[in-house]
């Protein structure tokens, strides 16, 4: 078991988190030990149901609990999904059957706090949506900041264009005061963020290549995937100009904690801005050569696109787990 990643994955049930999910629950160098989830892609109450429904199709071989957490930004108002990204229900509208497992009783950010109380420093976090179930958690109990073994986040711009803004990726956009209280702390942080994700791309293509070699107990899950990742092909045409191509943030978050070879990671002071207007939840480093502001965390900044893709496509073909 020592080769085994304990992952805790905090999401907020999209396309890509869809992908994330499934990707972490089937390589057989992961044991998911919990998903929390969020708003963000979707309100949390979809994005729950989601998560339950995609949890139920990977059919991974093992339970994993699931707690629904933050409904709303710490101390700003959730203005809605974006259905013109992931459609009405969050995962391009493919319909998945509804699964008959409980929600754990308790809160995303009791759930976090719990898990990692019980066995401190062997588990690995993973956030691909709002921070704010991790500031929750990290109020709840300052002393967890400590207890990670690592904590990857998938948010935040360094060099590239922000998504929500000029300067600022959704997630951090979404909540910059649960991001603030994030790189505020001394957890052991990782950002993939979109320096590296929007160049980690899937194609058509690797989808015809997936319909020719999907594993024979996993045509379910290509079914899901060819129709939840058309509306997400058409807004990269639209948005990015990719042709044929969709941005793997979340799944690309989830190979580097388990992978980090895969990308060449900077580590810079920085904090995260939380005031209005454009700049709201824009990371900022500082890069001069007497640094003040901020504190250490490692950010990625190239990526090895064509691994990470075969890494993730790698556990929905033939002769994997």
């Amino acid at each position: 078991m020592s080769n085994i990643n304990r992952m805790l994955l905090d999401v907020d049930t999209g396309i890509d988190d869809a992908l994330a999910i499934l990707y972490a629950l089937l390589s057989p160098e992961i044991n998911v030990e919990g998903i929390t989830t969020g708003f963000g892609n979707i309100d949390v109450e979809q994005a729950t149901e989601n998560t339950l429904r995609v949890v139920q199709v990977a059919n991974c071989g093992y339970e994993v609990p699931i707690a629904k957490g933050a409904a709303g930004p710490l101390k700003r108002v959730f203005p809605g999904s974006v259905s013109h990204i992931h459609g009405h229900n969050g995962i391009g509208d493919a319909i998945l059957p509804p699964s008959p497992q409980q929600l754990e009783e308790e809160s995303a950010a009791q759930f976090i706090v719990r898990k990692v109380n019980e066995s401190p420093g062997e588990l690995t976090l993973v956030t691909v949506g709002r921070q704010t179930n991790l500031a929750l958690a990290l109020q709840l109990d300052p002393s967890i900041e400590t207890k990670f073994k690592k904590v990857v986040v998938m948010g935040g711009c360094v060099f590239v264009p922000g998504n929500s803004t000029p300067v600022s990726e959704a997630n951090f956009y979404g909540d910059p005061e649960a991001a603030a209280i994030v790189f505020e702390s001394q957890l052991p942080l990782t950002i993939v963020g979109l320096d590296v994700t929007q160049k980690t791309r899937l194609s058509k293509r690797h989808m015809a290549y997936l319909s020719q070699e999907i594993a024979d107990d996993k045509q379910e899950i290509l079914d899901f995937l060819n129709v939840a990742l058309e509306p997400y092909f058409d807004f990269y045409a639209f948005s990015n100009k990719f042709d044929g191509e969709c941005a793997m943030h979340d799944p690309l978050a989830v190979i580097v904690a388990i992978n980090p070879s895969l990308v060449q990671i900077e580590t810079m002071n920085a904090v995260i801005d939380c005031g209005s207007g454009y700049t709201a939840g824009m990371i900022i480093t500082d890069r001069r050569v007497r640094s003040t502001v901020g504190r250490p965390v490692d950010f990625c900044l190239e990526v090895d696109q064509e691994k990470a893709i075969a890494q993730l496509l790698s556990v929905f073909t033939k002769g994997e787990k």
